[in-house]
């Protein structure tokens, strides 16, 4: 099945359940028929921009985000991003984001929302994050503006 289907049946079965976590929509999915992984799972929450909210039962689950929702998830990740990366480099295709100890998952986090071009895959460790970029260009473009955006 493919991703659009997949994407169609999260949203369906998250407004039907009170979904919790990723293994729970995950097993949910395989449930109907669609073959995810966890990391496949993960990806579409991401790309779905869907947030947990407060449930009937008292629960955190997962929901789409309002418009207002949105904007508020964008303004706090565009803050910890700010306030989390100290610098950037590139080598090639690859760019490293250098951030304060123990915040790269939560900048890199936020450097996926921003939904740059050119950007092929991300990882995190604890106190850096790395880029996988299409070409050299690419990396040097945002590069250029994380440096521009934290200073």
């Amino acid at each position: 099945m493919n991703s659009i289907n997949r994407r169609d049946a999260i949203l369906r079965l998250i407004a039907t359940r009170a979904i919790t976590t990723q293994e729970e929509l995950r097993q949910a999915l395989l449930d109907e028929g669609h073959d995810v992984a966890q990391a496949t799972v993960s990806r579409d929450i991401r790309e779905l921009a869907l947030i947990k909210t407060v449930g009937q039962n008292g629960q955190y689950c997962y929901a789409v985000a309002t418009g207002e929702d949105t904007d508020e998830l964008l303004s706090r990740q565009s803050e910890i991003f700010k306030l989390a990366v100290i610098g950037a480099d590139c080598a090639g295709n690859t760019l490293a984001v250098k951030t304060m100890q123990g915040m790269a998952s939560a900048a890199c986090a936020a450097f996926d929302s921003m939904r740059w071009e050119g950007n092929v895959a991300t990882l995190a460790g604890e106190d850096t994050f790395f880029v996988l970029c299409r070409n050299e260009g690419f990396a040097s473009q945002m590069r250029d503006a994380i440096l521009r955006s934290v200073r």
